[in-house]
């Protein structure tokens, strides 16, 4: 019995020497920490010996630097949207430009030589060079305009780059550990970490917490091997002082009337135009149309005008345009070129000089999306010699939608003096529907928006003198713009009963005669006071109307009131 019970033991016991071994080797497995390394390559998805991964801040972002020649460099694309907008490319004519408020500084794209109002400097690099087609510009180059600070890592090549400093949580590694890639002791090893070693706490959970090491690798650390956290604050950059873009605004508020010239007889009529204004105090005459894509402009100017403007106390602003001749003018073809636009700015300040003018508006509509960015910097340039000659520069602007963002009124807001807002056009000429020119929520959204990005003494709205009269005919739609007075006329003649209306703040009517149903929102001095009224509540620097002539001698009176306050 025995000899048969023994080795049914040995086996059992065996059974279990070998369950215990699997079991074992089962727990080490599940539970001992994994040697495995990750490829930093691949986890940076590195594209080649120029490619530089970015850790901005702290997370890789999915834009790339270069690595030329032992110098770092980023798109032109990538500076705007982190770093600095202010950079401007001209493909048709290889520089890079950069604007300051006395100065354009540029460099020929690929040379090493920078110049501005001093002269030429020669820098140890090229500040910028193009690969291909994209434009790449030194981080060095940047850093002379911008605050951020950089440091470069090999194996593989990666930045680190703050924008901000602010205050961080940080701990010291007390023993020798791994930066894994997730949380876990089975999760492949990105550095290693040594007693001593500084982390950045990025994220803390229960057992392990998200780091960040000195040289820019993110990955997960246990919390046992990590000291209790504590706070450090960077020391913030500020090796670049921000030049100060000075503006001329008055202390008053501005009563800003367009006049219409439509040809040099057209300024005859100053007189006759400014016979009934009160308070009025700058005209701006639409004396300057473009004329074709090459920096040429038409000009109805006059001196006998401008002095007797300034003999009743007016301040000239002439008006340069693009709509008067826009079948030939390729504004992009103008706008994107230097030459084009130094031609034009030239030629606009001749005309300040010769003419002795206060101030220039400009007034370009229809700008496209894809001409936004030579479009502000147009405006960047031509606030140079405003500036420096102490020359009012106003630029007109639609309400602001989605659409028309490219006008980029925040940056206007800092280099130009006034942003005029055209709160009108609500509903227009080849509008799908009948409706206000200017109803009080589409004004006050003009200006709130508006003042969200500019400050608001730099910020004048125009009100219309306008209103239109629509016809609806089997379905089709047409209108015309008339005067106060003639709208008036219109209703009067035709008997039409108004009644104010709370949403748009309008005296609104209507009538039906063959077939036609004809309606208007009027403007009228109760119209104008409420839109002066929301201008007061967002204490902007005045107001513009279009246009001189369209109006009822009894809209300055209200006009007085709010300038008055």
């Amino acid at each position: 019995m025995k000899k048969k019970i023994v080795p049914v033991l040995i086996a059992i016991v065996l059974i279990i020497v070998i369950a215990g071994i699997s079991i074992g080797a089962m727990l080490l497995e599940k539970y001992s920490y994994t040697k495995e390394r990750a490829d930093l390559n691949v986890y940076f998805d590195m594209g080649g010996d120029t490619d530089v991964a970015i850790v901005l801040q702290d997370e890789i972002i999915e834009e790339r630097a270069a690595l030329f020649d032992g110098v770092y460099y980023l798109d032109l694309n990538t500076i705007h949207t982190y770093f600095n907008d202010r950079f401007y490319e001209d493909k048709g004519e290889g520089i890079l430009l950069y604007t300051v408020p006395d100065a354009i500084i540029r460099t020929a794209i690929g040379s090493n030589e920078v110049t501005d109002q001093n002269g030429a400097e020669t820098l140890p690099y090229v500040p910028a060079r193009y690969e291909g087609e994209t434009l790449y510009v030194a981080l060095d180059y940047v850093k002379r305009y911008t605050n951020f600070s950089y440091e470069g890592f090999a194996e593989p090549n990666r930045l680190q780059i703050y924008t901000v400093w602010e205050e961080k949580q940080v701990a010291d590694v007390k023993k020798d550990t791994a930066v894994r890639v997730l949380g876990g002791v089975k999760s492949e090893i990105l550095a290693d970490a040594q007693k001593g070693d500084t982390l950045i706490i990025l994220e803390q959970m229960e057992t392990w917490s998200k780091v960040k090491t000195r040289d820019a690798i993110i990955g997960y650390v246990e919390n046992k091997r990590l000291e209790e956290p504590r706070s450090e604050t960077p020391l913030a950059v500020t090796d670049y002082v921000e030049p100060e873009y000075t503006s001329i605004t008055r202390d008053y508020k501005i009563n800003l009337g367009w006049h219409v010239i439509g040809g040099v007889e057209g300024n005859d009529t100053l007189d006759e135009m400014t016979a009934d204004t009160k308070g009025l105090n700058v005209i701006s005459p639409t004396w300057f149309m473009l004329s074709d894509s090459e920096g040429n402009f038409t000009s109805f100017a006059s001196q006998a005008y401008v002095d007797k403007a300034h003999n009743k106390g007016l301040e000239v602003w002439g008006l340069v345009e693009n709509i008067a001749y826009r079948d030939s003018i390729d504004m992009y073809a103008l706008l994107s070129s230097t030459t084009k636009r130094a031609k034009l700015i030239d030629g606009l300040m001749d005309m300040v000089f010769t003419y002795g003018l206060d101030g220039i508006n400009v007034d370009f509509e229809q700008i496209s999306t894809d001409c936004g960015e030579h479009y502000i910097q147009f405006i960047r340039e031509l606030s140079i010699p405003c500036r420096a000659n102490g020359i009012v520069l106003s630029v007109d602007n639609y309400v602001p939608r989605g659409y028309n963002d490219h006008y980029d009124r925040q940056e206007q807001g800092v280099v130009a003096d006034y942003v005029i807002i055209m709160g009108y056009d609500e509903h227009y000429a080849g509008s799908p529907e009948a409706g206000s020119v200017a109803s009080i929520d589409f004004v006050e959204e003009g200006i709130a928006k508006t003042v969200e990005q500019v400050p608001s003494n730099k910020v004048i709205n125009a009100i219309p003198f306008y209103t239109r009269i629509w016809e609806t005919k089997d379905g089709s739609l047409s209108s015309q713009a008339v005067g106060m007075d003639m709208a008036e006329e219109y209703v009067r003649a035709h008997n039409i009963q108004t009644e104010w209306n709370e949403e748009t703040c309008q005296n609104y009517g209507e009538y039906t005669e063959g077939g036609s149903l004809y309606q208007v929102w009027l403007e009228d001095e109760r119209s104008i006071e409420v839109k002066l009224n929301i201008m007061d509540n967002y204490n902007i620097g005045g107001v513009a109307s279009w246009r001189l002539g369209y109006e009822k001698a009894e809209i300055w009176d209200v006009i007085g009131a709010y300038l008055s306050r």
